[in-house]
C-alpha cells in the first residue's frame, strides 16, 4: 500500500457505532476515510469525490448495498468490499454478480478487514497519471483540494490558520455528516485544562467555527455551508 498519497476509503454503514469504529480503525491504519450513513448519502459523496475503495454494508434500510453496488458499477470501477451478516454462498454469489470485489461476513476481526482492503488495493491497477483527477470538493463558489489541503475561490487561494485548516479538512472528509463539538475538540487535540475544561474547549471550537465561516460563507451570520445542527454539532453542506 502506498502511503503517499493516502488511499481514500468510503465507508457506508447505517449503524452509527459500527461506522464510527470502522472510521477510527482505518484512520489509525493510514487511510483517508469518509463515512456515509446510507446509500443516498453515499451517492452524493460519490458524485463529488473520488475514492480508492468502498467498504459497503449490504443490509441497510432503504436502498441496500447490493442495489447500490449495481448502480455504482454502471459507470464506476472503484473496488467494492461488501460487509454483511449473511455469509451463505448464495449471498456471496449475489454480491459478486452485482460487481463486488470481495465479501466479508459479519462479525469479523478488524485485522481481517484491513488485510482484505490492502489485498484489493494491491491488485487494483493504478490509473494512468494523465487520468488521475484531484479529489476536489466544491463548496458553493469555493473549491477544496482534499489531497493538498488547499482552499480556493476561483484561482485565488484562501489562507487558513493551522486550526482552520484542520477543521476544514475534517469537515470536507465528512460532508453532509454532523460532527459533534466533542469530536472537534478531540480532533484538534488541545489541552483541555489550558482552556478551562471541556466547556471552555467547546466554546473555543465555536470561536474557530465563527472565524472559518468568515472565510467560506457569503454571509457568515446566516451560514449556508457550515451549518449549526442544534444540540448536535456542525455540518458541512456543499450544495
Amino acid at each position: 500500500m502506498s502511503a503517499d498519497p493516502q488511499p481514500h476509503l468510503l465507508v457506508v454503514d447505517d449503524d452509527d457505532r459500527i461506522r464510527g469504529l470502522l472510521r477510527k480503525y482505518l484512520l489509525r491504519n493510514g487511510f483517508l476515510v469518509t463515512a456515509a450513513r446510507d446509500a443516498d448519502h453515499a451517492r452524493r459523496l460519490l458524485a463529488g469525490l473520488g475514492f480508492d475503495l468502498i467498504v459497503l454494508d449490504v443490509m441497510m434500510p432503504g436502498e441496500d448495498g447490493i442495489s447500490l453496488t449495481r448502480a455504482i458499477r454502471e459507470d464506476d470501477n472503484t473496488p467494492i468490499l461488501l460487509l454483511t451478516a449473511r455469509g451463505e454462498a448464495e449471498d456471496r454469489i449475489t454480491g459478486f454478480e452485482a460487481g463486488a470485489d470481495d465479501y466479508l461476513p459479519k462479525p469479523f476481526e478488524p485485522r481481517e478487514l484491513l488485510l482484505r482492503i490492502n489485498a484489493i488495493l494491491r491488485r487494483t491497477p493504478a490509473p494512468d497519471a494523465v487520468e488521475v483527477l484531484p479529489q476536489v470538493l466544491v463548496i458553493g463558489a469555493l473549491r477544496y483540494d482534499l489531497e493538498r489541503g488547499e482552499l480556493k475561490h476561483g484561482d485565488t487561494p484562501i489562507r487558513l490558520t493551522q486550526t482552520e485548516a484542520t477543521l476544514m479538512r475534517l469537515f470536507c472528509q465528512h460532508p453532509g455528516e454532523v460532527i459533534t463539538r466533542e469530536a472537534l475538540v478531540d480532533h484538534l487535540g488541545r489541552d483541555r485544562a489550558a482552556h478551562g475544561g471541556s466547556v471552555g474547549q467547546e466554546r473555543a471550537v465555536d470561536v474557530q467555527i465563527t472565524r472559518l465561516r468568515r472565510k467560506i460563507e457569503r454571509d457568515p451570520k446566516t451560514p449556508r455551508h457550515l451549518q449549526t445542527v442544534r444540540g448536535a454539532g456542525y455540518m458541512l453542506v456543499t450544495e
